[in-house]
């Protein structure tokens, strides 16, 4: 077996030559590129810089309305109406201007315009509307009298007194034609009578005025009886101007 010679170069090493030349111009042609490979003669030493990560990319997004079902249009609720217009700075001055002249109206109808405190709106005839029945407080338009119906009668309230005693309210009493009370027959007065513990006297009260009744049996006549009488004190009668006496001609009326 011949011996190699050691001057020659092996297989091996030619592989590696060319291997490390390959290499070497590879370095160099990167180098030229303005990159310079690590461990070079004269280069940095900085390592490579890592390839960017990839970034997984983002789920599709899933459709919103995916998975629901489809609403039956019969169940799908209807718009609400427009809100109401509001009105503008005119209609609202003249909402107000309607609301002062209906204040105006009704203060206006409900003063007292007579000395028994009936207003107007009691001044307007309302006989059409009437029902007539007993306990009805009626009034004439030109006269201050006031009468309560009793058996198709009027029956005149003789005093202020014998009205606040028999409870009757001045809201109730209607002020109709002249005409619409000849229609009904004049029925017995209705008077108050009073006295007081410390006299014998008995006194009927008409038209703010008490007229002294001389004795029991002017009493009876006048179809007065026991019940109609009411007791206040003396001082009370006293206060209260003297009428004609009952009869006109029994003189004198005393004071209790």
């Amino acid at each position: 077996m011949s011996q190699k010679n050691p001057e020659m170069p092996s297989r091996v090493d030619q592989i590696l030559d060319l291997l490390l030349d390959a290499l070497l111009e590879r370095q160099r042609a990167r180098g030229r590129h303005g990159f310079q490979p690590p461990g070079a003669v004269g280069g940095s030493m900085e390592p490579e810089s890592e390839p960017p990560v990839e970034e997984p990319e983002a789920p599709a997004k899933i459709d919103a309305l995916e998975g629901i079902e489809e609403i039956e249009p019969g169940l799908v609720e209807e718009p609400l109406p427009p809100p109401a217009p509001v009105p503008t700075g005119q209609m609202g001055r003249t909402l107000v201007r309607l609301a002062v002249a209906l204040l105006i109206f009704v203060v206006v109808v409900n003063v007292p315009i007579t000395r028994y405190g009936v207003s107007l709106a009691r001044v307007m005839p309302d006989s059409a509307a009437l029902i007539i029945r007993d306990g009805l407080l009626l009034k004439g338009q030109n006269s201050d009298e006031i009468y309560v119906l009793q058996d198709d009668r009027l029956r005149w309230i003789s005093s202020l007194e014998a009205f606040e005693r028999l409870h009757y309210r001045w809201q109730n009493v209607h002020v109709v034609e002249d005409s619409f009370l000849d229609k009904f027959e004049k029925g017995r007065p209705v008077h108050v009578l009073l006295k007081c513990n410390g006299s014998p006297h008995i006194y009927r009260i008409e038209r703010e005025q008490k007229r002294w009744i001389k004795d029991i049996s002017t009493f009876e006549a006048e179809g007065h009886v026991w019940e109609d009488v009411n007791f206040v004190s003396c001082q009370y009668l006293r206060n209260l101007s003297d009428g004609p006496p009952i009869p006109e001609d029994a003189g004198p009326p005393p004071q209790p």
